[in-house]
Parts: structure tokens; sequence; C-alpha cells
């Protein structure tokens, strides 16, 4: 419990005391109760466990699976609208925003949900889906929906999530740098434009054929003006 408090200051400025963090942090909540709820699903409990982690979601608008994996230090921000499935796995140093998914593409009973590595960190809204598995130290932007293996230290962005560049990494912290992912569909537009002003800049230099009717019959004059 002392290193969750101490994960919620590292990596939340606006934390100003572990008491703070206690008494006003949901994510710590939804976390704690899953430690619970966990240990009654291993037990054979599983009726109990998912009682108490049906409260857990009431109280925190988090919805955590008792049988979820979840690794030290997890730190979920805000919260409000994360769900983890039953056959995910997370590693130690996780950091998801509100409103993350790591759901389920299967009816199959076997892995359906993903599997984070440690330090890995999804932006808010994200979706990862799917039985596959993000890699230590990569960061899913927000709203990106991730459906495909991640190898590790990315930066994946995109609806479906594309790998943009590598995770800048300072020793062994987790990335919460943001602001500084590309905007993919920024560039796919600028890149559209390009090419069309491009197209636009050749037709113009090229002829322009104009067909004019006589009394001989039809001819085709070239005209050297732009379109």
């Amino acid at each position: 419990m002392r290193g969750d408090i101490k994960a919620v200051m590292e990596r939340d400025p606006a934390a100003r005391s572990a008491l703070e963090v206690i008494l006003c942090y949901p994510g710590l909540w939804a976390l704690w109760a899953h430690r619970i709820a966990n240990r009654l699903w291993h037990l054979g409990l599983k009726l109990p466990a998912r009682v108490l982690a049906q409260w857990a979601r009431v109280l925190t608008g988090i919805d955590i699976h008792p049988a979820a994996t979840i690794g030290p230090r997890l730190f979920i921000d805000h919260g409000t609208g994360v769900v983890i499935g039953e056959t995910a796995e997370i590693g130690a140093d996780v950091t998801l925003y509100h409103g993350v998914t790591l759901g389920g593409t299967s009816l199959s009973k076997g892995k359906r949900h993903p599997t984070l590595g440690d330090r890995v960190v999804v932006g808010a809204g994200a979706k990862v889906l799917g039985g596959i598995t993000v890699g230590e130290g990569s960061r899913i932007g927000a709203n990106s929906v991730v459906v495909k293996d991640v190898p590790a230290d990315v930066v994946v962005v995109g609806v479906p999530g594309e790998i943009v560049k590598r995770a800048w990494s300072k020793g062994h912290a987790p990335n919460l740098e943001h602001g500084d992912q590309p905007d993919v569909i920024a560039q796919t537009l600028r890149s559209v434009m390009e090419r069309v002003a491009s197209l636009e800049q050749r037709a113009g230099d090229a002829p322009h054929e104009t067909p004019f009717t006589t009394r001989g019959g039809t001819w085709t004059a070239v005209e050297d003006y732009a379109i």
C-alpha cells in the first residue's frame, strides 16, 4: 500500500500529501478493492469476489474484473470509465488514464484481453483490445485503438493504432509526456494537400486543349493558360 501511495505521489503533481491520496483518489480505492477481490477469486470464492468488484465499480466508476492480474504500483489517474477485463495482465509501474479499456474481442474462455508490460502508459480514452501484448516502456496515445502487438519502447497513436516513433525513456520512470506525440491525421492531410498542390502546379504548366468548330469541321486549339 505504501508503494501504491508513493506511485501516485511520483506521477501526479496535484497530489500534495499521502493523506490526500488515501482520501481522494478513487483509482487507489479500486486497486485496493481489486487486491482483495482477486484473493477471494483465487480462493474459489468467485461470487463474493464479483460482488466486491461490483461495489468498487459503483463507488469509483472503475470496472476491474477480480480475475485480472495487476502488478505493483499501478496508477489509475482520475479513473472514471476505466475497464480492465478478466484475462488482462498488467505489469509494474503502469499508468492508465480515464476512459481506458483493456477489453476482449473474443467469446472464447481463454486469453482474450491484453497484456501490458512494465512502465506502459495508456492515454485517456484509449482502447487496447484482444489478447495482444504491449511491450514495456511503450505509450498508447489518447483515444487510440490498439488491436495488434506493440513492441517495447515505442509510441502508438491513431485508429487503428500505428507505431509513430520510439518512446523517450529516462531511466525506468514511466514517460508521461503526451504533448510531444505526433498528430498522424494532420501529417496525412498535410501530405495529401502537398500532393494536390503539386498536381495543380503540373496541370497549370501543361498546355490546355480547347475544341472549336469552323465551316470545315472541328479543330483543336492549344491555349497556354493555367487551369
